[in-house]
């Protein structure tokens, strides 16, 4: 591969994806080497050895035509317009390849583009990118999902075979599961962790104590995750059959908080019958669960 031309890859959106990508691309090395071009509707600063072309957002990049793949790394919302932009414009022809970035839609979203018959598809990495700097680190051993059409997913498990991620195919309709699954191993971790800081709070401790004091437990959890699955690794008083302790928790919280803490408590409840907890202890926990006690109010 080392006589090969490099291949043109073009990424419309230099967000935090964006960028990051094009940073692991440019810098990947090994495979085939990749000419990445990256293109915004704004003048803003990115990392070397990345230029940055800029023009109104329904005006494709002069360059567009000499790359081979296409990535549109803009949100969600705004994938069609785009792509029905680009298609409008004649900017893409049928050699080329066209992936959206998307975790919850499929090749659909680039309808559009279909009369070009360019190869359409998605590829999704499995990973948080929050510092682009950093995201060759961060993608490899990473997981992500492609689906499209059968030249677009050849193109997108060889981009992610170069970038180190772990390429696994998905259909176009599983794409809103997949990405709530994403959701709630990340976004709503983050949310949870966000919750039991506040709590911490309404307890004593300012916000930076509380979460000094819950950082330890969040990574010793973490640290049982790595080694086991999540049914293996809960506990707590769900886990426990505590049920004394689950009133007493639900009587102590507001009315949205005992909400959140009765359906995860539910969630909970089902791993803990999976591990094996009898039926009347089950059926107590679900009683004291579903049990609407008075909150104390108390100012979040």
């Amino acid at each position: 591969m080392t006589g090969a031309p490099p291949l043109v890859v073009g990424i419309i959106g230099p967000g935090r994806a964006g960028v990051g990508l094009a940073l692991a691309l440019a810098r990947a090395g090994e495979g085939r080497r990749y000419d990445v071009r990256l293109h915004g509707r704004t003048k803003k600063p990115v990392p070397k050895p990345l230029t940055l072309t800029v023009g109104p957002e329904n005006e494709p990049p002069a360059w567009i035509a000499q790359a081979g793949v296409v990535l549109l790394a803009v949100r969600d919302d705004a994938i069609r317009p785009l792509a029905e932009a680009l298609a409008r414009a004649g900017a893409i022809g049928a050699d080329q390849v066209v992936l959206h970035l998307s975790g919850a839609q499929g090749q659909e979203a680039l309808g559009p583009l279909v009369g070009s018959r360019a190869a359409l598809g998605s590829l999704h990495p499995l990973q948080t990118i929050s510092n682009p700097e950093h995201a060759a680190e961060r993608l490899k051993g990473a997981w992500a999902a492609v689906e499209g059409m059968p030249r677009a997913v050849q193109a997108a498990e060889a981009l992610a075979h170069d970038l180190g991620l772990r390429p696994f195919h998905i259909s176009s309709k599983a794409k809103p599961m997949y990405h709530a699954s994403a959701v709630f191993a990340s976004n709503y971790f983050v949310v949870v962790e966000a919750v039991a800081q506040r709590l911490l709070r309404h307890a004593g401790l300012s916000d930076t104590e509380a979460w000094e004091a819950l950082r330890p437990l969040v990574e010793g959890t973490l640290e049982n995750l790595s080694r086991q699955q999540p049914m293996a690794a809960l506990t707590g008083p769900v886990a426990r059959g505590d049920v004394a302790t689950i009133r007493r928790q639900l009587e102590a919280l507001t009315h949205d908080d005992a909400v959140l803490y009765r359906a995860l408590g539910r969630a909970a409840l089902e791993l803990a019958q999976k591990q094996g907890m009898d039926q009347a202890t089950a059926a107590q926990v679900a009683m004291a669960l579903a049990t609407d006690l008075p909150p104390v109010m108390r100012k979040a």
